[in-house]
């Protein structure tokens, strides 16, 4: 899948910070059965590689790496089964090494100027990242003004009482978010409340 492509599987990209890789694998299985299947594990954590492979065992997902801030990241994420990468920001050296190793990424942007300089790099497809604290909905729409051929997932204070706002916009096609798989509920097991709030997601759009 391309980055657009997978952009489209579902309204929301889980945004997950792994602390306790036994986890991993029930929270993606539960994810993926409320209709979730495209999920980022985000390299906050020691143990973010080792979620990312143990996810990968999990029928229907696709998995990929956040928060990679370079060459480095990519290829080991890429090695641990990681199908597609997401970034804080943009830079021409990180867009070569993601294309050096056929790794799709979904770079962050802030500003107009960011916009351009992805678009230099040939991606099209973008992170609105932090959403909230830039603009929110309301950037999202001037910034599809001057940037027809550009499409967002904002990320970044989103909740299920925003989403909509975000994915009403014809140049969204979807939102990353934090919420459907609370750090509470994950230590608690609370498996069918995560793929609740999953199926919850998928009526967003």
């Amino acid at each position: 899948m391309n980055v657009r492509e997978l952009m489209q599987v579902a309204p929301v990209i889980p945004v997950l910070v792994i602390d306790d890789v036994a986890s991993a694998k029930p929270l993606a299985e539960a994810l993926v059965k409320g209709g979730l299947r495209v999920l980022e594990i985000t390299l906050r954590t020691p143990v973010a590689l080792d979620a990312i492979k143990a996810m990968t065992d999990i029928e229907g997902a696709i998995v990929g790496v956040g928060t990679a801030l370079d060459g480095d990241d990519l290829k080991r994420a890429q090695d641990h089964g990681a199908v597609f990468a997401v970034s804080p920001g943009y830079t021409a050296e990180l867009g070569k090494a993601a294309n050096d190793i056929s790794m799709p990424l979904l770079p962050g942007i802030m500003s107009a100027a960011d916009i351009m300089r992805a678009r230099d790099g040939g991606f099209k497809e973008v992170k609105f990242f932090p959403a909230a604290q830039s603009g929110g909905p309301t950037m999202l729409k001037a910034l599809g003004g001057p940037f027809t051929e550009t499409v967002f997932c904002p990320t970044g204070g989103i909740n299920v009482d925003t989403a909509k706002d975000y994915l009403s916009l014809s140049n969204v096609l979807c939102v990353g978010g934090s919420w459907v798989a609370p750090r509470s509920m994950v230590e608690a097991g609370d498996w069918e409340g995560i793929t609740a709030l999953a199926s919850q997601c998928m009526s967003l759009k």
